[in-house]
């Protein structure tokens, strides 16, 4: 009680009001003296009053991390002066600070405050003088292997909704903690969780440095399911696919495969999908398949592939006078013999075969 027996002393003493801003632009005037010279780096002003917002508290001690430097960086933990303020020059490349401050059991909000090169920015800080029944916990969470920061962990206590994320230095607070021994849980993919008993007093920040420890993570089974086409299966679509595929011996097209393409016509997604070239006549639907090299020999002007459709030769017309891609279910292309299926030679097959099954 002997700090705040000191605090409101100085209160009742003291009669001066000071106002505050929140931001200032750089190379505004100081509230008590001038501003240290911190060249092109920014800074940082922070003052820390009592619950109204009027005076000034010296000597709380002010407690400030640089959350978005590009550098590990230790916390700053300084006295403010009789002023009530702590003037700080901020490191080239930090972009933001988070800082409280602390004076006996008392304590205040945390502030974010961003930083830039060249400005001057100022934060103000409230002690909340009634009973505190609350702690904060701050720390550091690394691999205990490499040492280097563990970001996104999510950090809680026992039986307390909150969950604070370590950012990408490693680093997490939070506020508002019960005073007790609680819990303090720790959990990331890939590194064993760990539960660990910490003591939070009232009106104090306790600081934990945690080391997670990598293990080999054993996943449940990821299975995927998809329904097959009744018919295609009957006609021995997905198993052709299933050989075809394993050997080169052919392209494979399901419905949803013709789906998320969205050709216009048929013949114009075979030829964007195996470079095979199309000849059209006045009527667009009425496009010939041709194939430039036929019975293992090249073909300098194309050769006309063969359709099927749903097992039956249609011959050497062009499919989109057949079938729309939406009626569709599988589509089956052969570039020459050597990969045909028995069931789809013939002595018209020799500059390779479409074959189309419907729904």
């Amino acid at each position: 009680m002997r700090h705040l027996s000191r605090l409101f002393d100085f209160i009742r003493s003291h009669r001066t009001v000071v106002a505050v801003l929140g931001l200032s632009a750089a190379g505004g005037a100081d509230l008590m003296g001038q501003e240290p010279d911190c060249g092109a780096r920014g800074l940082l002003r922070v003052v820390v009053l009592d619950q109204s917002g009027s005076v000034p508290i010296p000597g709380a001690t002010v407690v400030l991390r640089w959350t978005e430097a590009a550098s590990a960086r230790r916390p700053v933990r300084e006295d403010a002066g009789p002023d009530g303020q702590l003037v700080l020059c901020a490191p080239r490349d930090a972009g933001q600070a988070t800082v409280w401050a602390e004076f006996g059991y008392a304590s205040s909000d945390e502030a974010v405050v961003p930083i830039a090169a060249g400005t001057s920015r100022e934060a103000r800080l409230l002690l909340h003088l009634g009973e505190v029944r609350t702690g904060r916990l701050i720390g550091e969470v690394r691999d205990a292997l490499t040492e280097n920061p563990v970001a996104a962990a999510a950090v809680s206590v026992q039986g307390r909704a909150e969950v604070a994320e370590t950012n990408r230095m490693g680093r997490f607070i939070l506020s508002g903690v019960p005073v007790g021994v609680h819990e303090l849980s720790v959990r990331h993919l890939g590194y064993a969780p760990l539960s660990h008993e910490v003591t939070v007093s009232r009106g104090i920040t306790t600081e934990v440095e945690v080391g997670l420890v990598p293990e080999p993570m054993e996943m449940a089974p990821i299975v995927a399911t998809a329904a097959r086409s009744r018919r295609l299966e009957v006609k021995g679509f997905y198993e052709r696919k299933y050989w075809g595929e394993l050997v080169s011996g052919g392209s494979f097209f399901t419905a949803a495969d013709i789906e998320r393409r969205r050709p216009v016509l048929i013949s114009h997604m075979i030829a964007d999908e195996m470079g095979i070239y199309l000849e059209c006549g006045l009527r667009v639907s009425s496009c010939r398949i041709l194939n430039r090299r036929g019975s293992s020999r090249f073909v300098p002007g194309g050769c006309e592939m063969s359709v099927w459709v749903d097992g039956v030769n249609v011959g050497k017309g062009g499919p989109d006078s057949v079938v729309r891609p939406v009626e569709i279910a599988g589509l089956e292309i052969y570039r020459g013999p050597a990969s045909l299926p028995g069931e789809f030679s013939g002595s018209d097959s020799g500059c390779g075969v479409v074959v189309i099954w419907t729904k």
